[in-house]
């Protein structure tokens, strides 16, 4: 995924042709092709959800030591921003210039602050779906858990009612279907990274598979 440049992120400007902004071609990452529409890609059943018993929680190396967790509607009104963002799947297709919806991740980050120790964070999902990042990856100014995009929320096969977009790494670091997150003192890879995905994911360098990991890019496999 792309980002819109800032002075804080440096990351690529979303937008039309300008002295500042690429085309579209020009915004994609190597290996990806330019897709109209979006398509479906998961792994596994759909989740249905029960409002009832949803619930979102922050837990592992707090800073206090507690864990915190929200209900749907307590989620949902924690504060609410935008991101305009590139999608680079890593089976090859882009989405250029989405609008994102949702909290944004520096929101939990400050209600429930990790401990100085913390590097990673796993993001869990519906049936024990997991995708690891770094802390730093985590939180950037542009990562954001959408319930939303371009202003409609987001279909139950694209996520409902939560996923995680982390616009500059592939999109499977940004789970569908989020209901925690994990501070972790030290990496542990996720479901797709355990399988022979790259454990970084970033499209820029096309880190796909685990295979082309250099030293120091994630745990052993």
């Amino acid at each position: 995924m792309g980002q819109a440049e800032s002075e804080s992120d440096g990351l690529p400007s979303p937008g039309g042709p300008s002295p500042d902004r690429p085309a579209e071609t020009d915004r994609l990452p190597p290996g990806q092709r330019l897709q109209r529409g979006w398509p479906v890609t998961h792994y596994g059943p759909v989740p249905k959800f029960r409002p009832e018993r949803w619930e979102f929680r922050v837990f592992g190396a707090t800073a206090d030591g507690d864990k915190r967790g929200w209900s749907h509607e307590e989620f949902t009104a924690l504060g609410w921003a935008t991101v305009e963002a590139d999608l680079h799947c890593v089976t090859r297709f882009s989405v250029i210039g989405a609008e994102w919806g949702g909290v944004p991740a520096r929101t939990l980050l400050g209600l429930v602050p990790p401990a100085p120790s913390v590097t990673h964070v796993m993001v869990w999902a519906e049936y024990g779906y997991s995708a690891n990042l770094r802390l730093a990856d985590f939180t950037a100014p542009h990562t954001v858990f959408a319930t939303h995009k371009d202003g409609e929320p987001l279909t139950a096969e694209h996520g409902y009612p939560v996923r995680l977009v982390v616009p500059h790494l592939y999109a499977w670091k940004g789970p569908k279907w989020v209901r925690g997150i994990e501070y972790m003192t030290a990496d542990r890879r996720g479901f797709w990274e355990e399988r022979g995905y790259h454990n970084i994911g970033d499209p820029w360098r096309e880190q796909r598979y685990s295979y082309q990991e250099e030293a120091g890019d994630g745990p052993g496999l």
